[in-house]
């Protein structure tokens, strides 16, 4: 009997070790994002009520402004190619990183939907956009515009949708990431790690980024990625994406969605249920692009882009007609 005990409290000792092994194995964040973290990178920051935020402005002061939000993990760079174009062709642009995510600070809060939105509104209050803007958002970006859209509809004048998520995670989809510390072990051994390693798999090209995971785990190091990704997906069952495309639906903002042929994270299928809900938007498919068309095929997809800016509003009527 004694040496069954010996046996079992040493299984136990060796898998405790094993499990603290992995943890400290994985556990990439060793740094605090603060200004002096921040310095090196020459960057402009906002403090906002939540916390620090990284942002950039592009092209001229006076230009029409479009904002553009990323998705559920990579930063602001996502935008490099749309960002570059729009301020080249004339227009204002802003992007920003998430809480959470790139150089903006990880608030140790909720990370919902509303909570985007609302860094979003803030953001662009501090920074004077008093004019109706355009609103770009990508992936899990395309529901935080969809729903800042709805709840503050005199501010946006045209919506533009890049392979956005339409349906949201169930709660059984995410088991068992809802369990209190098995979430958290779970989400630094395996969430965070099969992340950052299947970054390319949003390219339908991918051999063609060898640097996209090394750029993307530069965000890792920081204290609270880890707790700001996990607790988005937490939350994401509780959004009802749906009814927001719904009420985007009822409204006259003009919508323009785009979607990369072969996206294989959120597939062109769900696009059918998009168009169903929101029925004055319109459909340009990119061809030979993955998740993220606008980057892998940016001499396709800013033209289409900037026609779709340049066309007037409703209501608007040109000066010949």
């Amino acid at each position: 009997m004694k040496f069954l005990v010996k046996i079992l409290t040493w299984l136990l000792l060796l898998t405790l070790g094993t499990l603290v092994a992995a943890w400290l194995y994985f556990d990439e964040e060793h740094i605090s994002l603060n200004t002096q973290t921040r310095s090196p990178f020459n960057q402009t920051y906002l403090d906002l009520p939540s916390g620090t935020v990284h942002y950039e402005t592009g092209g001229p002061p006076n230009g029409e402004v479009v904002v553009l939000v990323h998705g559920f993990s990579v930063p602001s760079y996502l935008w490099d190619p749309t960002f570059a174009a729009l301020s080249e062709a004339g227009y204002r642009v802003l992007r920003f990183d998430l809480y959470g995510r790139g150089h903006s600070d990880r608030p140790d809060v909720d990370y919902t939907l509303g909570f985007f939105s609302t860094q979003l509104e803030q953001l662009t209050d501090a920074l004077g956009l008093t004019l109706p803007f355009n609103l770009v958002g990508l992936s899990m970006g395309g529901p935080i515009v969809t729903l800042f859209s709805n709840q503050h509809p005199d501010r946006v004048k045209r919506l533009i949708l890049i392979d956005p998520m339409v349906f949201m995670p169930t709660k059984e989809d995410i088991s068992p990431l809802n369990l209190p510390l098995i979430g958290e072990y779970l989400a630094n051994v395996y969430l965070i790690p099969r992340l950052a390693a299947g970054q390319t798999d949003d390219f339908q090209n991918r051999y063609r980024y060898p640097d996209w995971e090394k750029r993307f785990r530069e965000q890792m190091q920081y204290h609270g990625f880890r707790h700001a990704i996990l607790s988005t997906v937490r939350h994401l069952p509780q959004a009802d994406s749906l009814d927001e495309y719904r009420k985007l639906g009822l409204r006259n903002v003009p919508v323009k969605i785009f979607w990369g042929r072969q996206d294989q994270t959120i597939p062109l299928e769900h696009s059918g249920k998009l168009l169903e809900f929101v029925p004055q938007a319109k459909l340009s498919i990119i061809e030979d692009a993955g998740h993220i068309p606008h980057f892998e095929q940016p001499e396709t997809f800013n033209p289409l882009l900037i026609e779709f800016l340049q066309r007037p509003p409703p209501g608007v009527v040109h000066r010949d007609q």
